[in-house]
């Protein structure tokens, strides 16, 4: 069956298979013959075994047939390389795991399986999801970064190796690739996804993320994944304040945005600058009450807030590694834990409770608005595989853990794909998401990279 099963997204897939007019064998034979034709070239995958693949389809199948319906029955999906999935290994993007074999599912890869979804494989990581690139190169030019950390599940979702994909989000990692890949990115709030079996970072910033190629199918991932979980001391106990449902439905009426120029702005490339002002203007045509507005004063304070917080906290999720394995680590990585550790506890306390004032002001300035729209990247993918770009775009709604998803917007001046930033105010995931549709809607790019 079905040449082009591999364009399907999430609800198409779905779709299909409840009328069985494909399987799930059918589908992930599908997309791992694109994965053989394209992947010598983009290298999205740290890990990939086919007939194990293959073999999981086949058990959704015959789920299927037996009448068990997961969300995401039979549906393959790439897991980023930092998140454990039992008898596979986890490499994390360094040599100094390549032995390490989990005998525990994450709790996000345990739900997937709970779900039906067919795990393909492990996507490629920056090294221990920092800054030192992974070999994964962007579908739209080779010769580009496919941004970082979570570079593979951006890569293999534009590639259409799979529907989805699953990352994490430290400053940029979920928002930046997807931008620079020209798919869809989504960081749920802060707390409502268990980060239990992914590798630890910073435990005050790190979440996990959903790839996918369009907004609802982003949230059929995220919902399966979501929830509270024991073995994560950070994920919300509260149920009544976790979003149930995310799938959007369509809006009453157009939105109220805040168009965000962050601190930032400057450093943006004229194009990318270019297409948000056309994105505006389309917006505003198509009904929505567009404000420029100002963020607090304060939020000016929030990049180096984040950069105490993670250096002090990467330091010492890592400092036991470095003594180990320092020859074997990156610069970049040594760097980074040499300096946090001469960060003082002091320090790194104020910035814990500067951070709480900041989610603070930017809750109020939240209040007026049904979403933020921003930049998510300076402008297209760099032209380099040495370093993933800057997440500058994308600190402060880290730091503060809103929901943040980007939308592909347009080309730039090289043909690679430029984005839209849409920022919710904390726990509006469900929100954010309608109103992330209804802006897509409007936007209308759909365009695939060239070889796909």
């Amino acid at each position: 069956m079905g040449n082009g099963l591999h364009h399907l997204g999430v609800k198409e897939a779905l779709h299909g298979l409840s009328e069985t007019r494909f399987t799930s064998e059918d589908l992930t034979r599908d997309c791992l013959m694109q994965i053989s034709r394209l992947d010598p070239k983009i290298e999205a995958w740290a890990w990939l075994e086919s007939e194990m693949a293959l073999e999981r389809a086949c058990e959704a199948d015959r789920h299927r047939q037996a009448g068990k319906q997961g969300a995401l029955q039979g549906i393959p999906v790439g897991v980023k390389d930092i998140i454990d999935v039992q008898g596979v290994p986890t490499r994390m993007g360094t040599c100094v795991f390549e032995d390490y074999q989990p005998t525990v599912s994450a709790r996000v890869v345990r739900r997937l399986n709970e779900a039906g979804a067919v795990i393909l494989g492990k996507t490629v990581t920056a090294e221990l999801a920092y800054t030192a690139p992974g070999k994964t190169h962007n579908p739209w030019n080779l010769a580009h970064t496919p941004g970082g950390s979570s570079s593979g599940s951006a890569a293999a979702v534009a590639a259409r190796f799979v529907p989805a994909a699953i990352g994490t989000q430290t400053n940029g990692s979920v928002i930046r690739p997807a931008a620079f890949c020209g798919v869809v990115g989504y960081k749920p709030s802060a707390g409502i996804i268990s980060r239990a079996g992914v590798l630890r970072f910073s435990h005050t910033l790190d979440q996990v993320g959903v790839f996918a190629r369009n907004v609802p199918d982003t949230a059929v991932v995220a919902s399966t994944l979501m929830g509270y979980a024991q073995d994560d001391p950070d994920s919300l106990s509260d149920f009544a304040m976790v979003p149930q449902e995310l799938d959007p439905q369509p809006l009453f009426q157009p939105p109220r945005l805040a168009a965000v120029r962050t601190p930032a702005w400057p450093l943006a490339e004229a194009d990318q600058q270019e297409n948000f002002t056309q994105v505006i203007a389309q917006l505003r045509r198509a009904g929505a009450a567009v404000e420029t507005a100002m963020l607090p004063d304060a939020i000016s304070q929030a990049h180096d807030v984040h950069q105490t917080i993670i250096q002090y906290e990467g330091a010492r999720s890592f400092s036991h590694l470095q003594s180990q394995h320092r020859e074997r680590l990156s610069s970049e990585m040594n760097r980074l834990i040499d300096e946090g550790l001469l960060i003082s506890d002091s320090a790194y306390h104020a910035a814990l409770e500067s951070r709480t004032r900041l989610r603070g002001d930017l809750g109020e300035f939240m209040n007026r608005f049904d979403a933020v729209i921003t930049l998510p990247a300076r402008g297209e993918a760099p032209a380099t595989l040495m370093h993933t770009g800057d997440p500058v775009f994308c600190t402060i709604w880290t730091l503060c853990g809103v929901p943040a998803i980007t939308l592909p917007s347009g080309l730039g001046a090289h043909g690679l794909p430029l984005g839209l930033q849409l920022v919710g105010g904390y726990l509006e995931d469900a929100r954010l998401l309608q109103v992330a549709q209804w802006c897509s809607l409007q936007i209308g790019f759909r365009q695939s990279p060239p070889e796909i």
